[in-house]
């Protein structure tokens, strides 16, 4: 069930099919919002299109969307803002975020990490590679293929099947990205894993992350996992090579 919008707010995105993926348009150029619609639906997705950030949090909460498309120049609230609040609901701060936007510059990309996106793509874009990447992302939310389904190490428990992270009993919010990146490490513990290791398991198909992202999203992970994040006893650097998760003693 949807909350009624007005029209300024936001645009039909078709009929609700509950076996499809919807995705979650935030958007306020109307050709580019009607152009991504017929586009995701015709990939077999449910799209719901908003021209502002005004309801988005509240219809998402009700709906639970598969995915965010965010613009980033929004009116009042822009998507960098709105990818705040979204992490910061509980309910939605797994939920994957892709960022669309005219802005191209390398300060803009590593703020869109910092705040927990998933995919940065650039207008202009081409309608098949968008979808191309949409999918991608949503093929990290699949099953790992590792068969241990808890990993447990002192304070720190990662539950693979239900993509959770706790720490000393509680549960940390974590995005897909991030989950994945820890897991990898975790269950590859003792080993040093460069960067573009971690690129091609973690994020493969995904062209916006640089071997310098997997710093951003490594300290993200420390700030929610580690004790004292200035002197992890998980994630550990090894400079000028890349990483290691180790097993406090």
């Amino acid at each position: 069930m949807h909350l009624p919008a007005e029209p300024s707010e936001r645009l039909s995105g078709g009929p609700s099919l509950s076996n499809r993926p919807i995705i979650f348009v935030v958007e306020d150029e109307e050709d580019i919002a009607r152009l991504i619609s017929h586009n995701l639906q015709a990939a077999g997705f449910e799209v719901q299109s908003f021209v502002s950030g005004a309801s988005v949090l509240t219809e998402a909460v009700r709906e639970l969307p598969s995915l965010f498309l965010l613009d980033v120049m929004l009116p009042g609230t822009d998507g960098f803002e709105l990818c705040r609040q979204i992490r910061q609901t509980p309910a939605l701060s797994a939920i994957p975020i892709i960022f669309l936007t005219a802005k191209t510059s390398e300060a803009d990309r590593v703020k869109g990490l910092e705040l927990g996106g998933d995919d940065y793509i650039t207008k202009p874009f081409s309608p098949r590679e968008l979808v191309a990447r949409i999918r991608t992302v949503l093929r990290g939310l699949g099953h790992p293929s590792s068969g241990t389904e808890v990993l447990r190490f002192g304070d720190l428990e990662i539950d693979i099947s239900s993509m959770t992270v706790q720490v000393a009993g509680h549960n940390v919010l974590t995005t897909v990205r991030e989950f994945r990146l820890l897991e990898y490490l975790a269950s590859h513990r003792g080993r040093v894993l460069t960067r573009d290791q971690l690129l091609d398991a973690v994020w493969k198909e995904t062209p916006f992350v640089t071997p310098r992202s997997i710093d951003v999203y490594i300290r993200r992970l420390r700030e929610k996992i580690e004790p004292d994040p200035r002197h992890p006893q998980y994630l550990k650097t090894l400079r000028g090579i890349g990483y290691r998760f180790e097993v406090p003693r």
